[in-house]
């Protein structure tokens, strides 16, 4: 399974290193490339990788504001890589919720360990049978809405996701905040066989899909059984477990 990505810089002689040095890793998909922010944004959004390696000083639009016109947009999100010669930006890139942050010149050390952390992050495999984690699985979660610390059954919760680092749980009969730092850590304390990363964004619970929506380019998107029908993508390195979970 490999993991659809985009590669963002100006400078062509950086542009070209980085691409040489992906080609080493078997994962890693270079589906297109863009020379500046603004055709990074359009690539990205034509595309739809679940990766993108982002030069962070660009002309007309810079790395982060590439991210913040996407999230405008409301493009689902990549996971973000972002490059750079200055380490000034690493503060600005982690609030971002970058995945790893590289300087340049890029050292094929250290790239490895990115594509180690990105791995982790997509190709996790499946927990298979019934391992330790489920059995200590939450039955209950707090749930902050409204002002108020509210505790909802698990099986009650539709989707999470993250959006600034700051993660909003829907259920079957309210929307509010968790307390968790990541999805990954949300995750981690539901029941496995149930709850499903969909998307880098997204946590879905299998039992409340409505629909399974074909969408472009042979991927799809799920219909939620929530009020307002929210439809989430679903990523390319998932859509292989999609279609085995449903026999699509």
């Amino acid at each position: 399974m490999t993991i659809p990505t985009v590669v963002a810089d100006d400078e062509a002689p950086a542009l070209d290193e980085l691409l040489f040095l992906l080609k080493e890793f078997p994962e890693i998909e270079v589906v297109g490339t863009a020379g500046n922010g603004l055709e990074a944004v359009e690539r990205i959004e034509a595309l739809e990788p679940d990766l993108v390696f982002l030069d962070v000083q660009m002309p007309g639009l810079d790395g982060l504001g590439v991210i913040h016109k996407l999230k405008q947009g409301g493009t689902p999100m990549p996971a973000f890589v972002l490059c750079t010669a200055y380490e000034q930006y690493a503060l600005e890139a982690f609030k971002l919720e970058a995945l790893d942050y590289l300087l340049k010149p890029v050292e094929r050390e250290r790239l490895a360990l990115t594509v180690e952390r990105v791995k982790r992050a997509m190709l996790e495999p499946e927990p298979e049978g019934a391992p330790a984690p489920a059995a200590a699985a939450r039955t209950k979660l707090l749930v902050r809405s409204g002002g108020r610390n509210l505790i909802v059954d698990a099986s009650e919760v539709i989707y999470a996701t993250i959006d600034d680092g700051l993660i909003t749980v829907v259920t079957t009969a309210l929307e509010g905040q968790a307390n968790y730092r990541t999805i990954e850590e949300l995750q981690s304390s539901l029941d496995p066989s149930c709850f499903w990363r969909a998307h880098r964004s997204y946590l879905v619970n299998i039992n409340r899909i409505r629909e399974v929506v074909p969408w472009f380019k042979s991927s799809f998107q799920l219909r939620m059984d929530d009020k307002k029908g929210t439809e989430i993508p679903v990523s390319r390195v998932q859509t292989k477990r999609l279609r085995e979970m449903f026999k699509l």
